[in-house]
């Protein structure tokens, strides 16, 4: 079986022996595997990763000594049905898998660990009890951006937004674009997103933005005050004073049980926005912090690989609340895919390019120009060396 291997930092294309499905496993085919971020980070910054996850608890993460298969967002067609399986993934049934592995009674990360090989491979393992059978005739690219997907799904049902809030999305790589769709997918009327390339602002037009911003020449909170946003302490100490005046003038009701029903309701609160963090380099969250109005929540969904530092003061005067998120669950997951197949999300223009399992170095490389490529996808079956532009025959 052929696959790219990683070691060192080195991609090649290896013969490995055919995987063999367990208990409880299904054999696939790779049709299509996306090419993510934390795949270009892990190449080069793997050591430091299995470092953070060995603290919490976690010793299966690949070190530069290792040789891994990377590829974490897949779609595949069933070839083989292992033992103690319930049947309902038939040989033939193109699925969709939440990347987990159970080997030698351990679970393991699909794609970042040398016990569970990822998707960069003509095929792989996966739990049958982690499979979706892909609905509705779902192309394969679209398929392959169900975990994408599901990362922005998760990000954003933990962002806690309403409708009604604004959402500012920083960094508009594939992170950034799934934050985007599963905002508007969920129904939130306004979203502003910012990025320094063209290209991928258009992106973020296209995958539903409200409003786009070159952060070289505007900043995402320009409309803050005009959206009711508190943006400097003045306004916030003003607040507390004309608020307390009006109240303080009604007759026959004590100020504070309106104040304690106003509260119950949510009223009581200034109007904040939701700011989804999806860059994932040093000085980005100390920069937001600074930036983004009084009261914001700033969810960090970009993967910053480096030590960083805040300014924990900036954050307690302004009253910042900083949420992280990692992953998603299998419901997130579920329900990104049919999303997806119900036509709810669009992932069309996401997909720029597509490379054979030779080409997946130098499609690495060209994910360094943001203005060409956003998701990458490799397919097995091809000979491209190139990334090929969508529809393109290979």
């Amino acid at each position: 079986m052929r696959a790219v291997t990683c070691r060192a930092t080195e991609l090649r294309v290896e013969e490995l022996p055919e995987p063999r499905p367990e208990r409880g496993q299904l054999l696939i085919d790779v049709l299509r595997c996306g090419i993510c971020g934390s795949d270009l980070h892990a190449r080069h910054h793997s050591d430091e990763l299995a470092d953070i996850t060995a603290r919490v608890g976690y010793d299966g993460v690949f070190r530069s000594s290792d040789s891994v298969v990377f590829g974490h967002e897949f779609v595949g067609e069933v070839v083989e049905v292992g033992p103690k399986c319930t049947g309902r993934m038939r040989s033939g049934t193109r699925v969709v898998s939440f990347p987990l592995l159970r080997r030698d009674g351990a679970v393991h990360l699909t794609g970042l660990s040398p016990f569970a090989p990822g998707g960069y491979a003509e095929r792989t393992l996966v739990e049958e009890s982690l499979s979706f059978a892909v609905p509705n005739g779902l192309p394969d690219d679209a398929a392959a951006l169900t975990e994408p997907m599901a990362v922005g799904l998760h990000a954003v049902r933990r962002s806690e937004i309403g409708r009604g809030q604004v959402a500012v999305v920083i960094g508009c790589g594939p992170v950034g674009l799934a934050v985007i769709s599963m905002l508007k997918a969920t129904g939130v009327r306004t979203v502003i997103a910012s990025d320094f390339s063209s290209g991928r602002r258009a992106l973020a037009r296209a995958c539903g933005a409200d409003e786009v911003v070159d952060p070289a020449a505007d900043s995402p909170f320009e409309s803050s005050a005009r959206a009711g946003h508190l943006t400097a302490a003045p306004d916030v100490f003003e607040l507390a004073v004309g608020t307390m005046e009006k109240l303080r003038r009604l007759p026959f009701v004590p100020w504070e049980r309106i104040w304690r029903v106003a509260d119950r309701v949510g009223l009581a609160e200034p109007k904040r926005p939701v700011v989804f963090e999806c860059v994932g380099v040093p000085g980005v969250i100390d920069d937001l912090m600074a930036q983004a109005p009084i009261f914001s929540r700033i969810v960090v969904v970009g993967v910053c690989m480096e030590p960083d530092r805040i300014r924990p003061a900036m954050g307690i005067n302004k009253e910042i609340d900083l949420r992280f998120v990692l992953g998603y669950t299998p419901l997130e997951f579920r329900d990104a895919l049919h999303l997806l197949a119900d036509g709810k999300v669009d992932a069309e223009p996401i997909v720029t390019g597509r490379v054979g399992l030779g080409g997946v170095e130098t499609a690495f490389d060209a994910l360094a120009d943001a203005d060409r490529h956003a998701k990458i996808l490799v397919d097995p079956r091809s000979e491209a060396t190139a990334p090929a532009p969508v529809g393109a025959t290979t």
